[in-house]
């Protein structure tokens, strides 16, 4: 017999800002919308709820770096968000995080989520690691309701996000200055903070076309995103991409890497309101793209199923696999001794 549906979801959410807060905060609007109570704490305290992490009436949805608590959990849903990378993590913290999800694939209280089915076949190919599910990340809420304003003019190029090295906004710098150099009129927004922050500040030095407008709150997002024509980013390895959806939502077209989740996202709209450049971020074909982007027209694509409230059922469905102890190996069992396994 399994659970009908948790008392209540504890989320660990990542760092204040960025796309595993992102998540948490939309996934606890989902569940809400269901009429669950949910919480949100950050993974450093997930341990000072030692009573809701026994708890198997409590489903726990803990970000990577709160897996290693997945030795003491009842009913937890343990996430991947992507692929660590050694070059810009380093090669302790890369084991370490592997280390995470392995114990989310052998303890019994467990069960690992990919956020796409990048991050879940490279997971499986290169370290011999289990999904047992894959959930795209939400939208939240307020980027699906309808605009009351009449639409403005679209005459953007954005970026938002942390500010970080792999994101790769250095490289495609210098293709956007060609792009605003043949289209007057165009100006670029830089919305997020990071470590490049400042050396982005400094390669477009003196050009009043690049603004930077830090941290901004959902509203003001997407304020700037319905001003949009082009969002770009430049993660490889991107898990999947919030920001890719919430432009979508939007209207914006979107131009990124052709690799990564983020692929995943609308693979009918390639080549019309998404478009890929090459890896090798060669400056002539990237300004190529981004020619072909500006040029495309993009209405805002249905995004019911990436509703903070579908995704949470989804998030449902992965849990209605745990016995009523809150233990998912018990129930695989159940399922073998029923000849359904």
């Amino acid at each position: 017999m399994q659970i009908v549906g948790p008392e209540k979801v504890l989320i660990t959410g990542g760092h204040e800002v960025g796309g595993v807060a992102s998540f948490a905060e939309g996934l606890a609007q989902g569940f809400v919308a269901l009429g669950i109570p949910s919480e949100i704490i950050p993974p450093s305290g997930i341990l000072s709820h030692w009573h809701d992490l026994r708890d198997p009436k409590v489903l726990k949805i803990l970000s990577t770096t709160a897996v290693y608590a997945a030795p003491f959990v009842r009913r937890a849903i343990c996430m991947a968000h992507g692929i660590p990378r050694m070059n810009r993590r380093g090669g302790l913290r890369m084991l370490g995080i592997l280390a995470t999800w392995k114990l989310a694939n052998v303890c019994s209280g467990t069960q690992l989520v990919s956020v796409s089915m990048y991050t879940a076949v490279h997971l499986e190919a290169l370290f011999n690691l289990r999904s047992d599910g894959i959930i795209l990340n939400p939208v939240k809420p307020v980027f699906l309701e309808a605009p009351e304003e009449p639409e403005q003019e679209r005459r953007y190029i954005t970026f938002a996000g942390r500010l970080d090295p792999c994101k790769n906004l250095h490289r495609l710098l210098p293709a956007v200055r060609d792009l605003l150099d043949g289209n007057s009129g165009l100006r670029v927004c830089i919305v997020g903070e990071g470590s490049e922050k400042a050396a982005l500040m400094n390669a477009v030095e003196g050009d009043s076309r690049f603004e930077f407008r830090g941290y901004v709150d959902d509203l003001e997002l997407r304020m700037w995103l319905r001003r949009t024509k082009v969002f770009v980013s430049g993660n490889e390895t991107e898990g999947l991409g919030i920001a890719y959806l919430e432009a979508l939502s939007q209207g914006c077209v979107v131009v990124m890497p052709a690799s990564g989740g983020g692929l995943e996202v609308a693979l009918e709209e390639i080549g019309n309101s998404v478009h890929l450049f090459p890896l090798s971020f060669d400056r002539t074909e990237v300004l190529s793209v981004l020619r072909r982007s500006l040029a495309s027209h993009c209405d805002p694509i249905p995004m019911t199923a990436y509703s903070a409230a579908e995704v949470a059922k989804a998030y449902l469905r992965v849990d209605a696999r745990f016995s009523l102890s809150g233990k998912f190996v018990e129930y695989k069992a159940e399922l073998a001794d029923r000849g359904l396994a």
